[in-house]
């Protein structure tokens, strides 16, 4: 039986840090405080959204709405984040995507103040990430891969990391972080040649494909630590599941992590801690 990397402790372990963080800012008279931007009513936003303000709540950052109608203008979103931009006593924002399709995702990325962009979705955070340098911030999810596996015990110095997945939401950034953590990472996707070898020759193997089962059982060895980032519904099982076929890995790895309840569950932590960050610098 393989050890179950819950994202639930160490995501209490950061609120509790940054909890006493935020009262040292309160004290010099700073209120952490995120900005959320959000455009129209999906339903994995509002989730996430209640999420992020029950995180905040604990931790003691205050929150922002901007809600706008899902058919605004680019203009209207424009002038909502030059509004962010402009507001000295907003922190960090958060911007959801994908936006409507009648919008300019991009130019609106652009538009964001990286120093302000908490989940990495602009030009200079991504450039940060790619540099090492405290350039705006890493992608939420990205982050809270590297603080579950560190904050798991897991030694990442050195260690055979593979990682499947290219996005520019996970799989290169995490890549970028796992090597500034001196591991030692292969890149994959689902058209590497095979692929099920690249895996089982990792350490730790880290899957962000997007895709239901992308790693099972032929995948794995034993020893590893297995991070699955998936988040997929899964219509034969009637549940969400990740990008890792658990009940066939499981039993041959040394650890893993659960869908739900492993990477995600990390995520809102990491979202206050690079508002609390923000307003720290």
């Amino acid at each position: 039986m393989a050890q179950i990397l819950r994202g639930a402790p160490v995501a209490a372990s950061i609120t509790a840090e940054l909890a006493a963080r935020v009262e040292a800012l309160r004290a010099r008279g700073v209120e952490p405080t995120l900005a959320i931007i959000r455009v129209g009513e999906r339903a994995d936003d509002l989730s996430y959204e209640r999420g992020a303000c029950k995180r905040a709540e604990k931790v003691g950052v205050a929150v922002k709405h901007f809600v706008l109608r899902e058919d605004c203008s680019q203009e209207e979103l424009l002038a909502t984040i030059d509004t962010v931009n402009k507001d000295a006593s907003i922190h960090g924002c958060l911007m959801f995507r994908p936006l409507p399709p009648t919008l300019d995702e991009a130019a609106a990325c652009a538009a964001l103040d990286s120093a302000k962009d908490v989940d990495g979705i602009t030009q200079g955070s991504l450039f940060g990430v790619f540099a090492n340098e405290r350039v705006g911030f890493p992608p939420c999810t990205a982050e809270a891969v590297v603080e579950l596996l560190e904050r798991s015990g897991v030694e990442l110095a050195g260690a055979r990391v593979t990682v499947v997945g290219r996005s520019l939401v996970i799989g290169k950034p995490v890549s970028m972080m796992l090597q500034a953590k001196n591991a030692t990472v292969t890149m994959c996707h689902t058209r590497t040649r095979d692929l099920a070898a690249a895996c089982r020759d990792a350490e730790v193997l880290v899957v962000a494909a997007g895709h239901v089962r992308t790693v099972g059982a032929d995948a794995v060895s034993a020893g590893q630590t297995v991070v699955d980032v998936g988040i997929n519904w899964d219509d034969e099982a009637g549940k969400l599941v990740g990008d890792v076929n658990f009940d066939a890995v499981e039993p041959l790895v040394a650890s893993i992590t659960p869908v739900p309840g492993g990477v995600g569950a990390v995520t809102t932590a990491i979202l206050m801690k690079h508002v609390v960050e923000a307003a720290e610098r």
